[in-house]
């Protein structure tokens, strides 16, 4: 495509935002050549750089461009070594770059960056050879070593040598320092005593009573130094040379500045897309262009119009008045298409767009920004090269068709071209201010009629583009809005005649009803907006109900988890009362069992309570592990004596013994309140034996028998004090090791006293 083309489409200025998204110079230079690709394949894998750019969010900073400082070496100067730090600099940065991109996965930028090259040897060698300040080393080579091992010693026999001639002329001495003169070491002489001292005078001051010396004794040394000095500037030029050499013979580094340049385009193509909310367009089969809300990037609120061109409609003919958007609605296709084939993405909510391999233009752009009006000439040339190209994948964008010549002649060679691009299978846009071409659109399959709106009472364009309605001059509607002449208008008309009369009363019907149509459309779409809302607040209201839910519960479960603490809490306490008395342990255990009640889980029952249980009547306590003598039933409750201590348990608990004891209808399933096996692994004895004593009241109380004391294998000190003290209890009525498959000699069992 020619630079004319682009340019007729604005496509130079959108070269000019990606290159002012550039961050290095090599690709703000890639953006200012950047253009359409030649196959559909290239085009998809740079929107897909882009997509991956825009994703990993890369950046190109501290990436400098290489290409002048290699052109000035292939010239023969001679770099500066800051610059060629520079340049290692750069090279180690791209690198990094490339490891970045190659660690987030496979892609298409992993594909560019792969590119990059290492450039090992020149980075390296920098690195020996310079410090950062772009200096050489003085280990950069062994003879500039060696040199400027050789200048310290000798700078300083020098200025030993320069100060003994100051202490043995102190009189002749301005000041006592040693300088420079020509890179030559001098000393201040009062100029009264020059011959006294003898040497060389370098230079003077300004009035002449000062001269600067270089004595006698101190000019072979320093002609020693000059010498040395000589030698290590050929030694430096020599390293600089090199490093130059290995910099602009390194074959990779061409490849190296194209990815770079590809990388950081890709990039200021996903910041472009962001910058100007732009989307990627779909591929599309041949001669398929469909656009969602496609709105010209360039222009600040831009009205957006939806475009289809396809078997169906293969040319769309747009008609109205000037200044209505026309010429913006051809190039709004037109650069959609020229972004969507140069890899970008294109200013539409949704787009799929047909691959072009020949894409014509005839822009006459009376309002354009850019180009001038045509003659009627240079339009027949562009019209003539139009039809010789035109073809299935061709899109043609044509304004102001037939304009410039006669009306009646223009609307028939109009006419003719329309005619010549459907016979050869072509899409595109054609706008037109010529009424006869409105009627052909329903004669010829494939032209199909559209508009662009205008609001008479407003006396504005609305930029919307009307498909199926041809559009109006409006000449004579403006003329009476702006209070023309009634009598001159009357005149027009009967001028018009009964059938364009007719024509245009018919089109300002369609418009009113297309109007009409479109505003039923609005409030339905608004009706589906509120809907939606609706629905977005109703899922977010449910979401807050779940979440109060959760919020709930988590509160349950936190104050349950504390219920529970605090039961504990007091049975501990509770365990230490018990100690006390025989009273105490008695009221010690009503609370404990209490506290088991209150902190027991529910019990699960049927609906129908155990019937037959009677006073007297043996019962199992499955809650306490105990068997006891019913004394009074009282509903749901029944009131039982478990050795000396009276309690209230669910009446649907409870488990009749003994033969003729009435069945429960249902099954009853109540978790244990006791738990029958104590852990004292990691305590002292004395902390162990005191744990065991509480542990075997509590059994004692609850009627558990065996329980189990795990205290672990160890050495055998706990087990040995753990079952010292069981010899000597009185609850105990005997204990054994645990099986060898539950434990061994690491659990003590023990049976108690019933």
């Amino acid at each position: 495509m020619n630079e004319d083309l682009l340019q007729s489409l604005d496509f130079d200025r959108v070269r000019e935002a990606l290159a002012a998204r550039a961050s290095t110079r090599v690709g703000a230079d890639e953006a200012a050549r950047w253009a359409p690709f030649e196959r559909p394949e290239e085009a998809a894998a740079f929107r897909q750089a882009v997509r991956e750019g825009a994703a990993l969010g890369y950046r190109m900073g501290g990436i400098y461009d290489l290409r002048p400082l290699l052109e000035r070496i292939g010239r023969g100067e001679r770099p500066e070594g800051l610059e060629l730090v520079e340049a290692a600099a750069t090279l180690e940065r791209a690198a990094e770059l490339k490891r970045e991109i190659l660690a987030a996965g496979e892609g298409e930028l992993a594909r560019i960056a792969a590119g990059i090259g290492e450039h090992a040897l020149f980075r390296r060698r920098v690195g020996e050879s310079l410090d950062e300040t772009g200096e050489v080393k003085d280990d950069a080579t062994p003879k500039l070593k060696r040199i400027r091992r050789s200048l310290v010693p000798l700078r300083e026999r020098i200025i030993r040598r320069l100060e003994a001639v100051m202490d043995a002329h102190p009189e002749a001495v301005q000041e006592r320092y040693v300088t420079l003169r020509r890179d030559r070491y001098v000393i201040p002489v009062r100029a009264q005593f020059q011959r006294q001292i003898g040497g060389i005078v370098l230079a003077q001051s300004d009035t002449g009573a000062t001269v600067f010396m270089e004595p006698a004794a101190v000019v072979p040394l320093n002609n020693e130094l000059a010498q040395l000095r000589l030698e290590e500037e050929a030694e430096v030029l020599r390293v600089l040379a090199e490093l130059a050499g290995l910099l602009a013979s390194d074959a990779g580094l061409a490849d190296t500045l194209r990815a770079v340049a590809r990388l950081d385009l890709a990039r200021a193509a996903a910041l472009l897309a962001e910058d100007w909310r732009l989307t990627p367009a779909q591929d599309g089969p041949r001669g398929r262009y469909h656009l969602v809300a496609a709105r010209h990037p360039l222009l600040e609120e831009a009205v957006p119009n939806d475009l289809n061109l396809d078997d169906r409609t293969r040319i769309l003919l747009v008609t109205g008045p000037n200044m209505g958007g026309k010429t913006v609605l051809l190039k709004t296709l037109g650069l959609a298409v020229l972004m969507h084939q140069a890899g970008l993405f294109v200013a539409a909510e949704a787009a799929e767009l047909g691959w072009v391999r020949r894409l014509e233009v005839d822009i006459g752009d009376e309002q354009s920004l850019e180009a001038n009006l045509s003659t009627f000439a240079a339009h027949l040339k562009k019209l003539d090269r139009i039809l010789a190209h035109a073809g299935e994948d061709a899109l043609v964008l044509i304004d102001e068709l037939g304009s410039g010549t006669d009306p009646e002649e223009g609307a028939a060679l109009a006419q003719a071209v329309i005619l010549a691009l459907l016979e050869r299978g072509a899409r595109g846009i054609v706008t037109t201010h010529l009424t006869p071409l409105k009627a052909l659109a329903g004669k010829v399959a494939g032209l199909e009629n559209a508009s662009m709106g205008f609001e008479v009472e407003g006396f504005r364009p609305t930029y919307r583009l009307q498909v199926g309605v041809p559009g109006r001059s409006y000449a004579l509607a403006v003329a009476r809005r702006l209070g023309f002449d009634e009598a001159v208008l009357r005149v027009a008309e009967e001028a018009l005649g009964a059938g364009g009369a007719r024509v245009e009363e018919l089109l300002a019907r369609l418009e009113r009803q297309q109007a009409e149509l479109e505003a039923r459309l609005a409030e339905a779409e608004r009706t589906r907006r509120v809907a939606e809302e609706e629905r977005r607040e109703l899922e977010a209201r449910l979401a807050q109900i779940e979440e109060e839910r959760r919020q709930v519960l988590d509160t349950a479960r936190a104050e349950a988890d504390r219920l529970l603490e605090e039961a504990h809490r007091q049975i501990r306490e509770l365990r230490v009362r018990a100690r006390e008395s025989e009273g105490a342990k008695r009221d010690a255990l009503r609370e404990v069992m209490e506290i088991r009640k209150r902190t027991r889980p529910r019990t699960t029952v049927g609906r129908n309570p155990l019937p037959g249980l009677e006073p007297g009547m043996l019962v199992e306590v499955p809650s306490y592990h105990q068997k006891g003598r019913v004394v009074r039933v009282e509903g749901e409750e029944t009131l039982v004596q478990i050795g000396a201590v009276k309690i209230r348990v669910p009446t649907a608990e409870l488990r009749p013994r003994g033969e003729g004891a009435p069945r429960p209808r249902q099954a009853v399933v109540v978790e244990s309140g006791f738990e029958t096996e104590l852990n004292v692994r990691g305590l002292t004895a004395a902390e162990a034996i005191e744990a065991v004593d509480d542990f075997l009241a509590e059994a004692v109380a609850t009627g558990n028998t065996p329980v189990r004391i795990l205290h672990g294998k160890g050495t055998g000190v706990l087990r040995r004090e753990i079952q010292n003290f069981l010899r000597r209890d009185k609850r105990v009525e005997r204990f054994h090791d645990a099986m060898p498959n539950e434990g061994g000699h690491g659990v003590t069992v023990v049976h108690l006293r019933g």
